[in-house]
């Protein structure tokens, strides 16, 4: 393997000039750059990265953490996908670490990322509690910026969508449409977007003087076959709904599949309202009202925010995104009109 010092012979320049152009710090004329390249070609030498971040204090790559469970999805698609290509629009290159089952593994995938000398890293938590993070925070000199989690402590390191908000606000929409027999379908509820939906669903029902009915409330794990299986669970019980929401767009799809095998009319009998505004939606049958999350806005508000962290700009309070509602053919009037 190659060295730097037959590197430096083969152009005719020293050892420390060609750490210059290595670097891309101190001045080289085009002339000797052009050497350098040259003959880092013809001996296939391959520079050593530790050696060199730790001469220029940088790596130039960001670490995400995301649990092995939410890579599924086109959610997660989407946040990994415009990840990568705001960074590499940054010179920037984005290493994926997966935060597993638990919050000492997701502890143990950001300490991973800051051994490698990331510059920053983000993570979208799954287990690890709002303190634990705000500690983790306090104990680092890198920016550590959290996804769709509040934070008490450090405002300026979360950029964070209102998931009960938005999830009351589209319930509320089925309100104003004359509904009130109102099934939910959940998310996982170790997930704290699973937990959010349902508390919008419930807050919605109870702002509108609705009673909650349990029996309407529907196990889920953001799957389609889990959201057939639920409207399964809900015609063998006998439940009458005039709606239906599901906490996610696959779970959605899977229940306008049962409620047709059912030949159950949607909406003219039963209303169907999903999450994320997957690509599929316009293109189900009918075409499925879904609330459509900002994450393509949400990351490049992180991504923003910790390149300017990085170069030492003015720190930039939290800001809150919610989503919004995209009507298609999947809901309409419901039995009780205008409540």
């Amino acid at each position: 393997m190659a060295t730097i010092l037959e590197v430096a012979k083969k152009a005719g320049v020293s050892k420390a000039t060609v750490s210059r152009v290595l670097s891309g710090n101190g001045y080289v004329s085009q002339e000797k750059r052009e050497k350098v390249y040259q003959a880092i070609a013809e001996t296939g030498f391959r520079p050593n990265l530790l050696a060199r971040n730790l001469a220029t204090k940088s790596t130039q790559t960001i670490g995400l953490v995301i649990t092995n469970t939410l890579y599924t999805g086109s959610y997660f698609t989407e946040l990994m996908q415009h990840s990568a290509r705001m960074l590499e629009q940054q010179g920037r290159q984005l290493l994926l670490v997966d935060g597993k089952h638990s919050a000492e593994e997701e502890r143990a995938a950001i300490q991973f990322l800051l051994d490698l000398r990331c510059d920053g890293v983000i993570i979208y938590p799954r287990f690890l509690t709002i303190d634990e993070m705000d500690t983790i925070i306090a104990q680092h000199d890198h920016p550590i910026l959290v996804i769709n989690r509040r934070l008490r402590q450090h405002d300026s390191y979360c950029i964070y969508s209102d998931q009960q908000q938005t999830s009351a606000a589209a319930v509320t929409r089925l309100i104003a449409l004359g509904h009130r027999d109102i099934a939910f379908i959940t998310g996982s509820l170790d997930s704290p977007t699973g937990r959010e939906r349902l508390a919008g669903y419930r807050a919605a029902l109870e702002q509108h003087a609705i009673p909650v009915n349990d029996a309407l409330i529907m196990a889920g794990k953001w799957q389609a076959q889990q959201g057939a299986a639920a409207v399964e669970a809900l015609l063998a019980q006998g439940s009458t709904f005039s709606a239906l929401v599901a906490s996610n767009d696959d779970m959605a799809v899977g229940a306008l599949k049962a409620l047709a095998a059912h030949q159950i009319r949607v909406p003219e009998q039963v209303a169907v309202l999903g999450f994320d505004d997957i690509p599929l939606a316009p293109y189900t049958i009918p075409s499925l009202t879904s609330v459509k999350m900002p994450v393509t806005e949400m990351i490049q508000e992180t991504i923003e925010r910790l390149i300017s962290m990085l170069d030492g700009g003015e720190m930039r309070n939290r800001k809150t995104f919610t989503g919004e509602l995209i009507a298609r053919e999947s809901i309409g009037p419901g039995p009780y009109g205008r409540p």
